[in-house]
């Protein structure tokens, strides 16, 4: 039989940078839980590997890049989020196998809601990757119509137009540097960190609204400034890291992403202060 605290973890790699363990290593103590939250390198080559070696002990993971889709194609099962996203960063380990959750769509969806993006009509995502996905999603689930997807690769961006038609809106994907941008109520950003779009993202900052920016590191980033240049609030990805991290405790603790904790306003506020300061 086995003995001592639950066992959770992020994994990713690169993760030396996470911030997870502070914000649930939080909720834990509000919750009185004796679980040990802790980070692993790896990477998708390592995954089934990875995961075949944990014990019992384990009761969930946190999952980043580059892992979310090959998260998704192991899974047992996926929430509507990430059968939608194809996308997962959430394990719940069970005996029938990991359970796949996508928490960062509503993650990204509470976090435009603090900075005051309510119910846009049109949104720009920048990116194409997972993230980019769970953004359109999010977008979408917030009020916007419109989704204008702006990627390097546009090609690499086709399975974000697939979504227009499931999620009842219209999404168009062009080159990033296309000219002539529509103007757009605001712009989240799931480009890597340090992307710098030069002249172009002075363009999009001045046909857009707020951005909302996924990277919290290495702030302000090339875009948020072009941002500040044109008068336009740019805000980092500490929300959204929070609140899909709320969303995970809850999958943790509960098995359910919808239903909150007890306690959850001193959670929140607990992670909160462990993420932003007081």
């Amino acid at each position: 039989m086995l003995t001592g605290p639950t066992r959770l973890a992020v994994w990713g790699d690169p993760i030396a940078h996470s911030r997870s363990p502070r914000l649930h290593s939080a909720a834990y103590g509000v919750l009185g839980l004796d679980w040990e939250y802790d980070r692993r390198q790896v990477d998708d080559a390592r995954f089934d590997v990875e995961i075949e070696g944990l014990d019992a002990a384990w009761r969930g993971l946190s999952l980043t890049m580059p892992l979310k889709h090959v998260a998704a194609a192991r899974a047992a099962t996926l929430d509507d989020d990430a059968r939608l996203t194809g996308a997962v960063n959430t394990y719940l380990l069970t005996d029938g196998g990991p359970h796949g959750f996508n928490t960062d769509v509503g993650g990204l969806a509470r976090a435009l809601d603090e900075v005051g993006v309510r119910r846009p009509a049109r949104v720009r995502v920048l990116g194409a990757g997972a993230t980019a996905t769970s953004a359109v999603v999010s977008a979408v689930r917030a009020g916007a119509g419109e989704v204008e997807v702006r990627a390097r690769r546009p090609e690499a961006a086709a399975a974000l137009a697939a979504l227009g038609p499931l999620l009842g809106a219209h999404v168009r994907v062009s080159a990033i540097d296309e000219p002539d941008p529509v103007t757009v109520d605001a712009t989240i950003a799931a480009l890597p960190g340090g992307t710098d779009l030069g002249a172009m993202a002075g363009v999009l900052a001045s046909t857009s609204g707020p951005l909302v920016d996924v990277v919290y590191g290495g702030w302000p980033t090339p875009l948020a400034r072009a941002w500040d240049r044109a008068g336009v609030a740019a805000h980092d990805g500490l929300r959204m890291l929070l609140h899909q991290a709320l969303l995970q405790v809850r999958v943790f603790v509960g098995a359910d992403p919808t239903v909150p904790l007890a306690r959850e306003a001193e959670v929140l506020a607990a992670m909160r202060t462990a993420l932003m300061g007081d």
